[in-house]
């Protein structure tokens, strides 16, 4: 049959508009899907939420947990010197609030965390008001009431908890904390087997940073054959992950990935973020008591990165992801480290001041573009 010249432009026109309809049905389709409608196929992904997001005074930040992600991790309120201001106070009201703003949102909780050197009281090292420094006996008795107490309180509601918070220092030996020094690592043993005797049902992690390297690597892998060895239960080793667009080698970071999966241990990204601005020298890690000056030269991005700059980050988001999806049979859960830029924490640290871009949000809640190919790379 042959058509005539209107006919022919009718049906040209027909064709193109059900094309349109039809990519714009595809780009609507993907612009409605979150990272938990992806990932969430393999492994849990969420996100750490701080104070005011779970007071339920920071709507946008609902609307982002609600699409993308489907577990959280309290950011500080469940921290030792949050929970237990004076010794025999517990203060469990803003971390109850975090709890039920998680249950409100369908949002599994994992508890962060039980031990760790830093945001630990003042009370808790010392003996009674003086300034000398608690006896063996009486550091284990409140490690223990503690760990029984907080985990008790919280018994079938939490997900897993971050029991031990780097003890572990970058040469693969034991930091010289407060813990190690009088119960030694023993300590580790102490949380792990009280906490899984408050809540039989709940997950256990050993938590840490700087976790590509070679010895800390070596030595979280000893920690958690050890720790199995002796009957307790561990369930996953966290790799906070806090990166930057030339560290760490992610080659070494894979090895590790395997490393602590052939532990028998689930493996999970738990403080992920990435650092663009420039670091001043000596820094490395993720140790908070790292302090430097504000200076213009690390702060460079006052009104936004630069169209080079945001492309060599996208392209940093996706190395790692093309990571985690290449792992993802060992990959129990992604946690980012907070939800949106303006509320990282690396906006105060290791330089106060200064205006980073290390998350998949922007300042006003708003999903970057790199959000929807991370999806499509989990399809």
């Amino acid at each position: 049959m042959q058509l005539t010249m209107n006919q022919h432009k009718r049906w040209s026109g027909l064709v193109l508009t059900l094309l349109i309809t039809h990519f714009s049905f595809l780009i609507g389709a993907a612009s409605a899907q979150g990272l938990k409608d992806a990932i969430g196929k393999y492994c849990l992904i969420g996100a750490a939420v701080n104070q005011w997001q779970s007071d339920g005074q920071v709507p946008e930040a609902d609307a982002v947990l609600d699409k993308h992600f489907n577990c959280a991790v309290a950011e500080n309120c469940m921290k030792p010197e949050s929970l237990a201001p004076a010794e025999g106070i517990f203060d469990f009201r803003t971390a109850d609030k975090f709890v039920s703003y998680c249950q409100q949102h369908n949002l599994k909780i994992i508890g962060h965390c039980l031990v760790w050197h830093s945001q630990a009281p003042d009370w808790w090292f010392t003996n009674g008001y003086t300034a000398s420094p608690a006896s063996k006996e009486v550091l284990k008795e409140r490690l223990i009431k503690h760990i029984k107490t907080v985990v008790g309180h919280y018994k079938g509601q939490v997900h897993g908890w971050d029991v031990v918070n780097e003890a572990i220092n970058d040469d693969g030996s034991f930091r010289n904390s407060p813990y190690y020094r009088l119960l030694g690592e023993e300590f580790i043993e102490i949380a792990f087997r009280t906490a899984h005797e408050a809540d039989p049902d709940a997950e256990l992690y050993y938590n840490d940073y700087s976790m590509a390297g070679a010895m800390k690597r070596e030595a979280v892998c000893r920690l958690v054959r050890n720790l199995k060895a002796k009957g307790l239960r561990i369930d996953g080793v966290g790799m906070q992950s806090h990166n930057g667009l030339d560290y760490p080698d992610l080659d070494e970071y894979e090895k590790s990935i395997d490393a602590f999966a052939a532990c028998g241990v689930k493996v999970m990204m738990t403080e992920l973020d990435v650092n663009v601005l420039p670091n001043p020298e000596g820094f490395g890690g993720a140790d908070i008591a790292q302090n430097f000056e504000l200076q213009k030269r690390y702060n460079p991005y006052t009104e936004g990165l630069t169209a080079a700059k945001q492309k060599e980050l996208d392209a940093r988001w996706m190395d790692l992801f093309k990571i985690y999806y290449k792992h993802r049979d060992q990959i129990g859960r992604i946690n980012l480290w907070g939800i949106s830029d303006g509320g990282s924490w690396l906006n105060g640290w290791p330089i106060k001041g200064r205006i980073n871009y290390p998350l998949l949000f922007d300042r006003q809640y708003k999903e970057k573009p790199i959000v929807n190919e991370i999806i499509n790379l989990y399809k």
